[in-house]
């Protein structure tokens, strides 16, 4: 339990976001501050839905079915999978660089960027294709091996000094909640795969002991990441996965061998969970088709999706993190609110599209049109605010009291999965 949402985090992700604070002008006392709210913002939820799994016994979006409908729930979980494929793409750029270099050194020949990728994607594949058993041994046994890995590799950063980063003015509030923004849905993200891993636990499992397990696993790795990215900022060029495995290697000296094979393999236990969660989200959606074939279509668009993308990788990564806050914002809120306003037991399905189904889309809609801030577009909230974005905000709550207001109060008999 406390692996399965303590070693995705382990990679260069968390660094990256860390050195991102830096970029966006942020000293290292009001990096911290966003750092520690950012992730209990996203953290909380993700750790809140995971104790949906054991008493329903259902993958995170199939439990999201009693609140949007068996044909409701379609639109979120389609946005789940190519959510999936995007998360396999930012993950596997920094680890493909780092695996080119540890080749470069170990065997005196670097493979194409392209070749490392697939390598790396084949390995992913095939975890998730064993399905969740799988995926839950390699949380629990390569993340233990990557924490031993990466405290070694932080120590020796720390341990090697260097100015704390300084801005020449305060942060403005539009900075502060779009780095506080970017911080939450690094674990926010997280949301609808939570269950997925909690849900063949014993269905009377204490659920207060689920949250906690769930919001250490995350806080304890993101926060600890973020923070030595923060720190490291200084001596890393630009917030991109090249600068910031070039600066680790040559922090860790002799160790820098260790360094890029950790980075390598951090891609594993992640983008293992997002093909098979993805799997899992296109039978939801409602394209049934083999859950082996759907891991390999996933893994084969996120290899894609990763060449592409590949040379400009801080901003993919940026507006990634932030645009999927979007829906998942509304969507989570109202699925929270059904479960813990409601009666917290499995029920039958209601069969169509359902108010929580239409509260979601109206939501996700709206705030993208009024609060969003990207480099595609930026809504007349935003601008009115300086280019805060504070539509997240917005939707997990809109949505959540818009739903909760209505949710029935009565108790349901429960059917076990």
């Amino acid at each position: 339990m406390f692996w399965s949402h303590f070693s995705p985090n382990l990679g260069p992700g968390g660094w990256v976001t860390g050195v991102l604070l830096v970029a966006l002008g942020l000293d290292f006392r009001a990096g911290l501050l966003a750092i520690l709210v950012g992730n209990v913002v996203g953290a909380l939820p993700v750790a809140l839905a995971a104790a949906i799994g054991p008493p329903t016994g259902l993958t995170q979006m199939e439990a999201s079915r009693r609140a949007l409908g068996r044909l409701g729930v379609r639109p979120p979980a389609f946005l789940n999978w190519i959510y999936c494929v995007g998360w396999d793409a930012v993950n596997n750029v920094p680890a493909a660089t780092a695996l080119m270099a540890f080749l470069s050194i170990v065997a005196g020949a670097s493979p194409p960027f392209w070749l490392a990728l697939g390598v790396l994607a084949l390995v992913q594949m095939a975890a998730s294709i064993y399905g969740h058993d799988m995926v839950q041994a390699l949380q629990k046994y390569l993340g233990a091996v990557l924490l031993l890995a990466f405290l070694v590799i932080g120590v020796q950063c720390v341990s090697l000094g260097g100015a704390l980063p300084r801005a020449a003015h305060p942060p403005t509030l539009a900075t502060m909640l779009l780095a506080i923004a970017i911080l939450a849905s690094f674990n926010l993200s997280w949301a609808s795969y939570s269950s997925d891993y909690t849900r063949y636990l014993p269905a009377d499992s204490d659920p207060k002991r689920v949250v906690g397990l769930a919001l250490a696993g995350l806080l304890g790795s993101a926060v600890p990441f973020q923070t030595l990215g923060l720190l490291t900022a200084a001596s890393i060029a630009e917030p991109s996965p090249t600068a910031v495995i070039a600066s680790l290697q040559h922090a860790a000296g002799p160790l820098g061998p260790v360094v890029l094979a950790a980075i390598a393999l951090s891609s594993v236990t992640g983008n293992s969970f997002n093909d098979n969660t993805a799997s899992y989200s296109l039978i939801s959606a409602g394209i049934h088709i083999p859950r082996v074939l759907a891991a390999i279509i996933t893994a084969l668009l996120g290899y894609g999706l990763a060449v592409a993308g590949a040379g400009r990788y801080a901003a993919l990564y940026t507006d990634y993190l932030v645009v999927t806050m979007y829906w998942i914002a509304p969507w989570i809120g109202i699925v929270l609110a059904d479960w813990y306003l409601g009666d917290r037991t499995a029920h039958p399905v209601p069969p169509g599209w359902t108010r929580g189904a239409t509260i979601f889309i109206m939501t996700t809609v709206v705030t993208i049109l009024l609060f969003s801030t990207s480099q595609l577009y930026t809504g007349p909230v935003a601008r009115w605010l300086g280019g805060a974005d504070i539509g997240y905000y917005v939707g997990f709550f809109v949505a959540a009291l818009w739903y909760g207001h209505g949710a029935a109060r009565g108790r349901r008999p429960v059917v076990r999965a």
